[in-house]
C-alpha cells in the first residue's frame, strides 16, 4: 500500500491543469511560482524535461502542503492488503489529517488494545462484546478495526486506524462557471485597495449577467478564490509592497557578541516640536542627528540644525570621536547627509553621487571604520529608530514645551497647535536633559541590559573593551570639509566656492588635482591641502574674499528592489488577466435600468404632538435598601467562617507581575535580574501575548 499521488512529475501545464488549491491554474501562474520558490535549487526535486520541447519536470514534494493533500486524497484510501510496505507514507498522510480525526483514530487504538488486554483472561469474542458495550459501538465495528490492522506493526496501528473516508476521493457535483467570471473578479480584487471580495464578486456577476456568462455563488467563489491565489499573492495585490513585507518575519540579529564602541549606528530625527530658530520668522521643526552605540544602545552623541546636513553629521561624529573613541563599524541609511563624499568618499559600495577614480578618501575610510549601509525609514534595520520613538513620547510631550507640540501625524493636531515656539536656547537645555534622562533610565529589557540602564551597560563593556583613540592629526579630518579641485596650470591658484587660495609652494604643483581641505562655515579662514593619496601638502590663506556659501544640502533617498519583490510582480501580473481599466469599461457599457417611482397607496396620518408640563414634581419613592440588608444580615448572621486556602500563584498573578515589571521599566525604576528573565520568558508565551493583546483592548475586564 503506498499513499502517494497517481503521478510523481509535473511540468508546469499540468499542474496548472489539476487546479490544486495554493496554486495557481496558469502555465505562466505556476513558472512565476516556482520562481518566487526556487524549486530549481532542489536538484533531486526538480530536472529538465527530456524529449521534445525540453522545459522543467516537478516533484510533487515542492507543492504547498494543501496542494500534496488534495493530490494524496485524490489516490487510493490506505488498506492493509499490500501489508507494511509504504508505512512511510502512511504515516505522512496520517500528520497530515486534522486533530479531531486523529482523536478518533486514539479511540478506536483503544478500542483494539482494550480487547487485547481481555483477551489474556477470556475468549477473543467475549472480550469483544464486553469492550463493545462498554464504548457504546457494536461488535461489527470493532472485528472492520481488526480487518484494518491485519498483517501490520502493533506500532504502525494508530496510522491504519485512522478514518478511511479522509483518503477517499471527494465526490459530488462541482460547480461550473465561465473562465471569464474567474477572470473579472481576480482582475477586480487584485489591486490596490480595502475593497471587499463581495463588492468585487458583485461587479464581476452584473458583468456576467449582462453577457448571460455562468458564475459561482459568493461562498464557492470565495473558496474557490482562495484555494487558487495565495495569500501572499492577494495581500501583493491589495496592500502593495508595505503588506509584502509583512507576510515574512523579519530578521532577528543577537547583540550580546559586541562590546561597547565596536560598532555605531546614526540616524535623523525630526522633532515634533516648534521651535523659534534665530534669524527665521516662523518657527520651525528641527532636525536631531544622533550617534548610538550598537551594544548597549546608549545615545553618545547628538547635534540639532534646521536640515538634515553633512555638517551635523561631521561634528556628531566629531564630538563621538573625541569623547569615547573610534568606532569599528558604523551603519547608516543611503540619505545624503551620511553617504557623503567628506565622510564616506572612496567607499565603493556608497550609491550616492557619481563615483570617481580621484575621489578623496572620505574621514572614516581614512580612520580603518568598515561602513555598513541600511534600508532608509527601515527601524528594524537601525536600532536607534527605536530611541527615537522615545524621545517622541518622553521629550516631545515634555511639559515645558507644552503649546508647541505639532502631532505624530498632520491629521493628528492638538487643539492647541501652533500657539507656541520654544526658544532655541531652552530647546537644547531640555532636549540634552532628556537625552541624560533617556541613558540613565533604570529597567532597560534587551538582551544586554536585562534591567540596568544604558549608562550602566555601556560602562561596564567600555571598561574593558580595547578603545582606539585618534591623534591630533586626525582631529583635523572631521572638523573640516573636502573637496576635489585643479590648480590653476600656470600659477596654481585654487577656487573653491568663488574664493581664491594661493601660497608661494603651490606654483611647484601647478595643475595638479588636490585635495581642499575647509571649515564649511568660514571659507575665509583658509584651506588645508592634501594629495590625492591624502599626504599633507600645506596650508593656503584666502587671497580674495568674496562671502560666506552655506554648503549644506539634504534630500533623503531610499531604493531597495529584492528578488523577491520582482518574482511577486510577476506572479502578480499572471493572476491577473483582465485589468481594472477593462473592467470600469465593461461596467459602464451596461444599460443603465430606470427604476419607476412607488406610490404609497396607504397614508398614515402623523399622531399630535402632547406638550408636557413646564415642571415635573418628582413623587417620593420609599427607600427600600435597609430590608435588603436586613435580610443579608440574617442569612448571614452566625455562618461559620471557612478555612483560609493557601495561596498559590494563578496565571492572572504571573500575568499581573509581567505587567508590573513593564510599569515599573517605563517608569525608569530599577529591576532585579530575576524579573528581568521572568519577564523575558513570560513574554515568549503565546498565551501572555494574546492576554496582553486582550488587556490593551479591554482592560481588567478581559483578564478577570
Amino acid at each position: 500500500m503506498t499513499l502517494t499521488p497517481t503521478k510523481e512529475w509535473w511540468t508546469a501545464a499540468e499542474i496548472a491543469a489539476q487546479a490544486l488549491p495554493d496554486l495557481a491554474n496558469s502555465r505562466q501562474g505556476v513558472e512565476a511560482q516556482a520562481k518566487r520558490d526556487d524549486w530549481r535549487a532542489h536538484p533531486e526535486h526538480a530536472r529538465k524535461r527530456a524529449g521534445r520541447g525540453g522545459g522543467w519536470e516537478y516533484h510533487w514534494r515542492l507543492f504547498p502542503s494543501r496542494a500534496q493533500r488534495e493530490l494524496i486524497g485524490r489516490a487510493t484510501a490506505p488498506t492493509s492488503e499490500g501489508g507494511s510496505t509504504g508505512r512511510e507514507d502512511v504515516w505522512a498522510w496520517f500528520d497530515g489529517l486534522p486533530e479531531k480525526t486523529k482523536d478518533k483514530a486514539r479511540c478506536n487504538l483503544r478500542i483494539v488494545q482494550e480487547v487485547e488486554t481481555s483477551c489474556r483472561a477470556m475468549t477473543k469474542n467475549l472480550a469483544v462484546g464486553m469492550v463493545a458495550s462498554q464504548h457504546g459501538c457494536s461488535e461489527r465495528t470493532i472485528w472492520n478495526l481488526y480487518r484494518r490492522i491485519e498483517g501490520v506493526d502493533p506500532a504502525d496501528w494508530l496510522a491504519y486506524l485512522a478514518p478511511k473516508h479522509r483518503a477517499s476521493s471527494k465526490k459530488g457535483v462541482t460547480a461550473r462557471a465561465s473562465a471569464e467570471f474567474f477572470d473579472l473578479l481576480k482582475g477586480d480584487y487584485l489591486r490596490l485597495g480595502p475593497h471587499s471580495f463581495t463588492s468585487s464578486y458583485e461587479r464581476a456577476v452584473k458583468i456576467c449577467k449582462a453577457k448571460g456568462l455562468a458564475y459561482l455563488t459568493p461562498r464557492t467563489a470565495r473558496r474557490w478564490f482562495d484555494q487558487n491565489v495565495p495569500r501572499v499573492t492577494q495581500v501583493f495585490a491589495r496592500e502593495g509592497e508595505a503588506g509584502l513585507a509583512k507576510c515574512f518575519p523579519p530578521q532577528i540579529r543577537d547583540r550580546s557578541t559586541l562590546t561597547a564602541l565596536e560598532g555605531v549606528n546614526a540616524d535623523c530625527h525630526k522633532i515634533d516640536v516648534f521651535v523659534q530658530w534665530p534669524g527665521i520668522e516662523k518657527p520651525v521643526r528641527p532636525q536631531i542627528v544622533g550617534f548610538q552605540d550598537l551594544y548597549s544602545n546608549k545615545i553618545l552623541s547628538w547635534r540639532v540644525d534646521l536640515d538634515p546636513n553633512k555638517v551635523a553629521v561631521m561634528s556628531a561624529f566629531g564630538e563621538l570621536v573625541e569623547t569615547w573613541g573610534i568606532p569599528h563599524h558604523c551603519l547608516f541609511d543611503n540619505g545624503r547627509e551620511f553617504a557623503n563624499k567628506w565622510l564616506t568618499g572612496g567607499v565603493p559600495t556608497r550609491f550616492r553621487f557619481k563615483i570617481r577614480d580621484d575621489d578623496a578618501l572620505g574621514v572614516l575610510p581614512q580612520m580603518g571604520i568598515q561602513i555598513h549601509w541600511a534600508q532608509p525609514a527601515h527601524g528594524q534595520a537601525k536600532p536607534i529608530e527605536r530611541g527615537f520613538r522615545d524621545f517622541a513620547d518622553r521629550i516631545a510631550l515634555d511639559p515645558r514645551f507644552a503649546g508647541a507640540y505639532v502631532g505624530k501625524r498632520p491629521d493628528a493636531k492638538p487643539e492647541d497647535y501652533g500657539s507656541r515656539a520654544i526658544p532655541l536656547e531652552d530647546f537644547l537645555r531640555v532636549l540634552d536633559e532628556g537625552i541624560r534622562d533617556h541613558n540613565a533610565r533604570q529597567g532597560r529589557l534587551t538582551d544586554t541590559a536585562k534591567g540596568r540602564s544604558f549608562d550602566d551597560t555601556f560602562a561596564e563593556s567600555y571598561a574593558s573593551a580595547p578603545i582606539r583613540k585618534a591623534t591630533p592629526e586626525q582631529h583635523r579630518l572631521w572638523l573640516m570639509g573636502q573637496e576635489v579641485r585643479k590648480l590653476h596650470r600656470t600659477h596654481g591658484e585654487l577656487t573653491l566656492h568663488r574664493n581664491k587660495y594661493w601660497a608661494d609652494w603651490m606654483n611647484e604643483h601647478a595643475g595638479e588635482k588636490v585635495v581642499a581641505r575647509f571649515d564649511p562655515e568660514n571659507l575665509h579662514a583658509g584651506v588645508y591641502i592634501y594629495s590625492l593619496a591624502g599626504a599633507f601638502m600645506g596650508m593656503s590663506e584666502c587671497s580674495q574674499k568674496v562671502g560666506f556659501f552655506d554648503l549644506v544640502g539634504a534630500k533623503l533617498h531610499a531604493k531597495v528592489k529584492r528578488q523577491r519583490r520582482k518574482a511577486e510582480k510577476a506572479l502578480l501580473d499572471a493572476m491577473r488577466p483582465v485589468s481594472v481599466q477593462d473592467i470600469a469599461a465593461e461596467l459602464d457599457r451596461l444599460p443603465q435600468p430606470e427604476t419607476p417611482l412607488v406610490e404609497a397607496k396607504v397614508v398614515e396620518m402623523a399622531p399630535a404632538r402632547h406638550r408636557k408640563p413646564l415642571v415635573q414634581r418628582s413623587l417620593p419613592v420609599p427607600d427600600t435598601a435597609a430590608d435588603e440588608r436586613l435580610k443579608v444580615f440574617t442569612a448571614e448572621f452566625g455562618k461559620p467562617k471557612p478555612a483560609p486556602e493557601a495561596k498559590t500563584e494563578t496565571a492572572e498573578d504571573r500575568f499581573r507581575r509581567a505587567l508590573d515589571i513593564e510599569r515599573r521599566s517605563e517608569a525608569g525604576e530599577p529591576i532585579s535580574e530575576e524579573d528581568a528573565e521572568f519577564l523575558s520568558r513570560m513574554q515568549k508565551l503565546p498565551k501572555y501575548r494574546a492576554q496582553r493583546l486582550s488587556y490593551d483592548s479591554w482592560g481588567d475586564q478581559a483578564i478577570n
